[in-house]
């Protein structure tokens, strides 16, 4: 989020400096681990869907501006019982917005996808338009585009302490400090440590995801094996196609429930945190049940409703925040950077944030 805000506001014109306390990408936060997925039919609230609509939009405007390709189109299935808020949401989100889709039976949707193979209570709806992110690229395209528009971007420097003074705000690293008139604070896991009104509003959560040769590799190929959401009796799990050496992709959402500190968080892959992933796999996609390539822990940082924080800060005038992004958050940064953008340049965007706003909790 922060490097897709020093883009859009340096391409404005604006005097920019971005600061990131480790090296970018890097292995600490929430979007390591080569890719994310992006979806269109988006079943957690309609209010979504113009604002990925722009996301796609800003994401193939990024790929001319890098020169390389950073949004793979494979469609996507959310999957579960035809009468689950999940499916029940998709549907809605589909007839809304006027999308391409079709609800395939579990039968239909293995003629079609081999790699699935879901019981026959379960449906999956197809959305052409998913598919999936190269995370780490992206933010390496929004930081070095955002050089290139004259902003200063600065790694290896952690953020200690900030204040107002006057009417300039004052920025503490452990290297120097900055005057600003705009403050933007996008610090994932950290938010709550820099913006202290977010921290009860926010928790850290462990995340670990699986890697996988499968069995029967060319069941999960890209342009065979779309994205995945689904909804089962074990929880909600999400997955991704095979991508060259590093495998097929499966995540369970809120995967074993921790709560964390990101400074002290354990980062090792262990049994405990393998085995629902691979009883997924086992029940849903048995064709990928091949061997482990690697586990890779990132983060979530949730807000007790799940959906995301982008406001001014209340009662601190020029300073903005997004955060609470709880795990389905980048598919959204290239728009995220231009609403943030907006706000600390214009005062208002011209997206609707209302679904974000922080003072929706006590």
């Amino acid at each position: 989020m922060g490097s897709a805000a020093a883009f859009h506001a340096a391409r404005r014109g604006a005097r920019v400096l971005g600061l990131e306390q480790f090296e970018i990408p890097h292995d600490k936060g929430s979007s390591h681990g080569l890719n994310r997925i992006i979806r269109l039919a988006y079943w957690e609230d309609l209010a979504y869907v113009p604002l990925l609509r722009r996301a796609y939009e800003l994401w193939r405007e990024l790929e001319k501006v890098a020169g390389e390709s950073l949004l793979t189109i494979t469609g996507s299935v959310d999957a579960g019982e035809p009468d689950s808020r999940p499916i029940r949401g998709v549907l809605q989100a589909c007839e809304r917005f006027d999308l391409r889709y079709e609800v395939l039976e579990s039968g239909a949707l293995r003629a079609r996808f081999p790699g699935y193979q879901l019981p026959e209570d379960l449906v999956g709806v197809f959305q052409p338009d998913g598919g999936f992110l190269f995370s780490e690229r992206g933010i390496v395209a929004h930081a070095n585009a955002a050089r290139r528009h004259g902003a200063m971007v600065h790694t290896n420097e952690r953020v200690i302490a900030w204040d107002r003074e006057s009417d300039q705000i004052v920025v503490r690293t452990d290297r120097s400090s900055y005057s600003t008139r705009r403050l933007v604070v996008t610090a994932g896991p950290w938010i709550g440590r820099v913006a202290g009104a977010l921290r009860p509003l926010v928790n850290v959560e462990r995340q670990v995801v699986l890697w996988v040769q499968p069995r029967v590799p060319e069941h999960f190929l890209p342009d065979r094996f779309p994205v995945f959401y689904l909804h089962g009796d074990e929880g909600s799990f999400y997955g991704l196609p095979l991508i060259g050496d590093h495998g097929m992709k499966i995540g369970k959402y809120h995967h074993l429930g921790q709560v964390v500190d990101p400074d002290s968080v354990d980062r090792v892959g262990h049994d405990e945190d393998e085995a629902p992933l691979r009883r997924a796999l086992r029940r849903y996609f048995p064709d990928a049940d091949g061997p482990t390539i690697s586990l890779q822990t990132c983060l979530f940082t949730n807000t007790a409703d799940e959906h995301f924080i982008i406001d001014a800060l209340p009662q601190e005038p020029g300073v903005f925040v997004a955060g609470g992004f709880s795990g389905h958050g980048y598919k959204f940064c290239s728009v995220v950077g231009e609403i943030l953008a907006e706000l600390a340049l214009d005062g208002a965007t011209r997206h609707d944030i209302s679904l974000f706003s922080a003072a929706r909790f006590p």
